[in-house]
């Protein structure tokens, strides 16, 4: 502060000039004033905001930081100074001193939606979604009807859920399938039976199982946008008392902790498409070495790859390139993923085989060992063979099947797999298609070996 009457004046009147010649627009003139009133010491939590605005303008990056931190020396829980500082390191390629810097301005205003919704984009760009989504809901109960923030929400849960859970809950005959395994096992152990779901998603196979009866049913889900719909979900259906939902991949459930005991039976549907994408090897074998009793029903206890030999010129066409516009392509194709996600009745495809099973896991097994085996293919149409067509057949329990065959699955949120080769095949009705098949615990191994002519078995034989 100005020691003297003569100082204070002096510093007031510089103040003055200042803010005259920034309402003017020259803000040339202006910041050296403010610099002497900050100088000064004269009203300079009030001046340095103005001050690091003015470097900001003109793109003094690193003095507008300076101004800043001196406001916050002064401080500390200056909300705007700490946003500022954010907009600053964000328009700078500093992301996570942006983050820093936001969650501070948070804190120091908790009831401040532009700074809420700017450290939810920060957090969004960073790839941080579960966080970027509790702020943008933040943003939205401080500014209840914001268009843009709901938009950003909607967004971001659809990163976050997958699309295939809406058509999959819709899927009647996959509900009526596992409902009838976990009834079946309820039925058998007991209600007092302890029952885990191992990625529980809305809470359906959870609810299916105390609706059955069991009195003690403990979920777990990794999403905690997903895991928090299922509370709500349990809650508006009145089974929080029977259900408890924790927000963990079921490798980091402890017993003691998560569980009182060992579970007696285990339900979890978390098959992909192409059956094991979802680390589905990995997780049965870590529920049967740690959370499960050694005679535990596990619903599903088995899943089968089932697939067909298939031409498609439609499906060729998103697999393989040749000539395009005069020029050679086709050592592109090699980039090609090596598998398709397609809908069995929607497709334009023909068979050339019948159904064959791929790969068979049994998931009540302790352990599996990646597999890789030969297998020979019967050709029963003449064509040029795309790849193979593949779709899951699930063994929930005794007498309890389930598959989504292309000929007359229509409606659920599994899709069928095109496992395409490195490149067409011409094959002949007689002809014998060699293909390696396997998996590496997490993916489908489908690759064409070789071809055995019709004509070439006859003579052998």
């Amino acid at each position: 502060m100005p020691d003297t009457a003569h100082e204070i004046v002096s510093a007031r009147t510089l103040l003055q000039e200042a803010m005259q010649l920034q309402e003017a627009g020259n803000l040339a003139a202006a910041e050296p004033r403010y610099r002497m009133v900050v100088e000064q010491g004269y009203r300079t939590i009030e001046v340095l905001p103005i001050l690091a605005g003015i470097l900001g303008h003109r793109g003094a990056t690193d003095e507008a930081l300076e101004a800043w931190d001196m406001l916050l020396a002064l401080d500390p829980d200056h909300a705007v100074a700490h946003h500022e500082k954010g907009l600053i390191y964000s328009r700078t390629g500093r992301p996570n001193e942006a983050i820093t810097a936001l969650q501070a301005s948070c804190i120091a205003d908790t009831a401040n939606p532009i700074a809420a919704n700017n450290l939810a984009v920060m957090l969004s760009d960073a790839g941080r979604k579960g966080e970027a989504l509790d702020q943008f809901r933040r943003a939205l109960a401080l500014q209840p009807g914001n268009i843009h923030i709901e938009h950003q929400i909607r967004r971001l849960s659809a990163d976050l859920v997958p699309f295939w859970h809406i058509p999959m809950l819709n899927d009647v005959r996959r509900n009526d399938a596992f409902e009838a395994a976990i009834r079946a096992a309820i039925a058998q152990a007991g209600p007092n039976a302890r029952v885990l779901d191992i990625g529980t998603g809305s809470g359906l196979l959870s609810m299916m199982a105390a609706r059955a009866g069991a009195q003690s049913v403990t979920a777990c889900e990794v999403v905690p946008a997903i895991a928090d719909m299922a509370r709500q979900i349990i809650a508006d259906n009145g089974y929080s008392d029977a259900i408890t939902v924790h927000t963990a991949p079921s490798t980091e459930l402890e017993i003691g902790e998560h569980l009182d005991e060992r579970a007696d039976i285990l339900v979890s549907e978390i098959l992909s498409s192409d059956l094991l994408t979802e680390h589905v090897i990995d997780t049965f074998e870590d529920a049967h070495a740690r959370l499960l009793k050694e005679d535990a029903i596990v619903i599903p206890r088995a899943a089968s790859a089932i697939g067909c030999l298939v031409e498609s010129p439609v499906l060729a066409d998103y697999v393989f390139v040749d000539q395009v516009s005069g020029f050679d392509l086709s050592r592109f194709g090699a980039l090609a993923s090596p598998k398709l996600p397609i809908h069995g009745t929607m497709t334009d495809w023909r068979r050339l085989s019948a159904d064959v099973e791929l790969v068979s896991i049994d998931l009540t097994r302790k352990a599996h060992a990646s597999d890789l085996h030969l297998l020979e293919i019967d050709v029963l149409a003449d064509g040029i063979a795309t790849g193979i067509v593949q779709w899951m057949h699930v063994d929930l329990a005794d007498g309890v099947t389930f598959d989504n065959h292309p000929d007359g699955y229509t409606d659920g949120g599994w899709l069928q797999m095109l496992h395409n080769f490195p490149e067409p095949i011409v094959v002949q009705a007689g002809d014998v298609l060699n293909v390696a098949v396997g998996h590496d615990r997490v993916t489908l191994i489908v690759r064409p070996l070789d071809v055995v002519a019709a004509a070439a078995q006859a003579q052998v034989a």
